[in-house]
C-alpha cells in the first residue's frame, strides 16, 4: 500500500506495477490538488521518465507549456520559433534568483552530456506530471481510493496491518508519500530533524491592474524576493521576517496584495486570485527511509524552500530507486540487503538537496553582508568551471551513488546516446529490467547474464562510443562498464544487484 497519491506515490504505484505487483493507492485528497506547484523537471528525473516511455505525452505538455509563456500571443513562425528555443537553450536556470548559468558554454565532449534531448524535458507542470502518471497507473491495473488516509498500523515480519477510516487491510509493504507532515513517518517513530523556518513565500496565479509595474524575472529588493513570469500571471515573493504564523489558514487576497506591495514596492494591485500557495525554508530529513516494513520517499522523507523545484525532483527519484528494489523482495530474488541501500543511496542525494537549497536562501537575504557574498558568487558563475558547477549541482547530474567499480561511470546515470539500430540507450528501460549492453558481440558478456531473462534485458547493438560493455540497474544506474572488452567486475555487479538465477524445482 502507497500513502499519498502525488506524483510521487503514482510513480513509485507504476514503478510496482510495472513488476506486477499488486498496489493499492489512498490518497487523502478527494481530488487532484491544482494549486500552482513545481512547474519543472531536471535531468535526471526527466530521463527517468523518458525510460519509462512518458517522453511523448510529456513533450506535449511541454509544447503547451511553452505557448503560455507567449501570453496567448500565436506561436511565432517555425524560423522565429526556432531562434527563440534556441535562446532558451542559453538558459541553465538559476541559483538563489541568479540567471547566469549557461549550458552551451558547457564542454561538448563531457560524458556528463550525453544527453538524449527528447529525454531533457523541463517545462512539466507538477499537476500535469500528476494527470500523466495517473493515467499509466490505471493501464497497470492499479487501484486509486482517494477521500482516503491512513490512520493507524501495526507490523511484524509478515506484514502490516493498516487501519483505514473504514476498515482494516493487511499488505506486504506500507510506503508513505503522504507529504512533509507524512502520518505514516509519525506513526512510525522516525524522526525528522533540521532547520525551522526563517521565511515566509508566496507563489500565485493572480490578474493584475498594471502588470507593467512589476519587472520581470528574478529580483532582489531591499526587503525580499519578487519574481514575475514566466507565466504572464504569475507571481512569487519572499520575505525573511520569519514564518507564516499560521501556515494552514486560507490564503487571502489582502494577504498576497499585501505582501506584493511591500517586496515590489509598488502600489500594483490584484484583482483576482486564480491560484495561491504559501511555503517556507523549513529544512528536515527522516533519520531512515525504513523502519521494517514500512518506507518513506518524496516529502514524507525530505523536505525543503521550493527553490528551482527540488522537491518533485527528488521525490521522482526516490521512487525510480525504491520500486525495482521492493519489487524483487516482493518476488522474492532480491539479493541480500537490497531493499537496504533505498536508504543508503537516496538519504546522502536527500541530504544535498537539502544544503543546496538552505544556501540558496542565505544568498537571496536583503543585506549588504549578503549582498557582497553574492557579488563574489555571481563571479564564480561566470568562470567556466563556475559555470559548470552549478548547473550541474542545479540539473542533478552530479548526484552519483557510492558502488563498487572502477570505471568512471559506476554509480551515475546511464549516458543516454544512439545504437547501431537508431535507438537510443535509455529507449530499452520500458519493461523494468536492468540492461546489459554488449557493444562488442561478446559472448562472455551474454554469458553472465544467462538465466536472467526475467531480470536482465541483453541489447547487442554498437554505439558510438568508446565502451564495450555496459550493465544497468533498472533505476537507470551504471553498475559496471568497460572500455577494453574485460568483464572482470560484471559477474560481482549482476550478481549483488539481480542476485542468481532461481533453479527449477528450487
Amino acid at each position: 500500500m502507497i500513502s499519498g497519491g502525488g506524483p510521487v506515490g503514482l510513480m513509485l504505484a507504476c514503478e510496482l506495477g510495472l513488476r506486477g505487483v499488486s498496489t493499492l493507492v489512498v490518497e487523502r485528497l478527494a481530488e487532484p490538488d491544482l494549486t500552482i506547484k513545481a512547474g519543472s523537471i531536471t535531468l535526471p528525473a526527466a530521463e527517468a521518465l523518458s525510460r519509462r516511455g512518458f517522453a511523448p505525452a510529456l513533450a506535449e505538455v511541454r509544447q503547451r507549456t511553452f505557448a503560455q509563456f507567449l501570453g496567448g500571443k500565436p506561436m511565432p513562425e517555425p524560423a522565429e520559433l526556432a531562434a527563440l528555443q534556441q535562446r532558451m537553450k542559453k538558459i541553465g536556470g538559476h541559483f538563489a534568483g541568479l540567471f547566469k548559468l549557461d549550458p552551451t558554454r558547457l564542454d561538448p565532449a563531457d560524458p556528463d552530456l550525453r544527453i538524449n534531448e527528447n529525454a531533457a524535458i523541463t517545462l512539466v507542470p507538477q499537476q500535469e506530471l500528476e494527470r500523466i502518471l495517473a493515467g499509466r497507473a490505471a493501464e497497470l491495473g492499479i487501484e486509486v481510493l482517494r477521500g482516503v488516509e491512513v490512520i493507524g498500523f501495526e507490523q511484524d515480519e509478515t506484514g502490516v496491518v493498516v487501519e483505514l477510516p473504514d476498515r482494516q487491510l493487511q499488505v506486504g509493504y506500507l510506503i508513505g508519500c503522504d507529504g512533509g507532515r507524512s502520518t505514516v513517518r509519525k506513526l512510525a517513530g522516525i524522526e525528522f530533524p533540521g532547520t525551522d523556518a526563517t521565511i515566509t513565500g508566496h507563489q500565485a496565479l493572480v490578474k493584475l491592474d498594471d502588470p507593467g509595474k512589476l519587472p520581470r524575472g528574478w529580483n532582489r529588493t531591499p526587503v525580499g524576493m519578487l519574481v514575475a513570469g514566466p507565466m504572464p500571471e504569475r507571481i512569487l515573493t519572499v520575505e525573511f521576517d520569519g514564518p507564516p504564523v499560521d501556515r494552514d489558514a486560507p490564503i487571502t487576497t489582502e494577504e498576497l496584495q499585501t505582501s506584493l506591495r511591500h517586496v515590489s514596492g509598488t502600489d500594483v494591485t490584484i484583482e483576482e486570485v486564480y491560484s495561491a500557495t504559501r511555503f517556507t525554508d523549513n529544512a528536515r530529513q527522516a533519520t531512515t527511509y525504513r523502519h521494517g516494513r514500512v518506507l518513506l520517499a518524496g516529502d514524507a522523507a525530505h523536505v525543503h524552500s521550493p527553490f528551482g523545484g527540488q522537491g518533485l525532483n527528488l521525490g521522482l527519484g526516490d521512487a525510480v530507486n525504491l520500486g525495482w528494489k521492493l519489487a524483487a523482495t516482493l518476488r522474492g530474488w532480491a539479493p541480500e540487503g537490497l531493499l537496504d541501500t533505498y536508504t543508503a543511496e537516496r538519504h546522502p542525494i536527500g541530504a544535498r538537496v537539502l544544503e543546496v537549497t538552505r544556501a540558496q536562501v542565505a544568498l537571496m537575504r536583503p543585506d549588504p553582508l549578503t549582498s557582497a557574498l553574492r557579488d563574489v558568487v555571481s563571479e564564480l558563475m561566470d568562470t567556466g568551471d563556475g559555470n559548470e558547477y552549478f548547473i550541474k549541482m542545479i540539473a542533478g547530474m552530479e548526484q552519483r551513488y557510492r558502488l563498487e567499480g572502477s570505471h568512471s561511470l559506476v554509480g551515475k546515470r546511464t549516458p543516454d546516446f544512439e545504437l547501431s539500430d537508431g535507438s537510443w540507450v535509455g529507449e530499452h528501460f520500458a519493461d523494468g529490467r536492468a540492461v546489459l549492453f554488449d557493444f562488442g558481440d561478446s559472448a562472455e558478456l551474454r554469458g553472465t547474464v544467462a538465466g536472467l531473462g526475467d531480470r536482465v534485458a541483453v541489447v547487442s547493438l554498437s554505439g558510438k562510443e568508446t565502451l564495450t560493455g555496459m550493465f544497468v540497474r533498472p533505476d537507470g544506474c551504471v553498475a559496471w562498464a568497460s572500455d577494453d572488452g574485460d568483464s572482470a567486475g560484471l559477474a560481482e555487479a549482476v550478481t549483488r544487484w539481480v542476485g542468481s538465477p532461481v533453479s527449477v524445482g528450487a
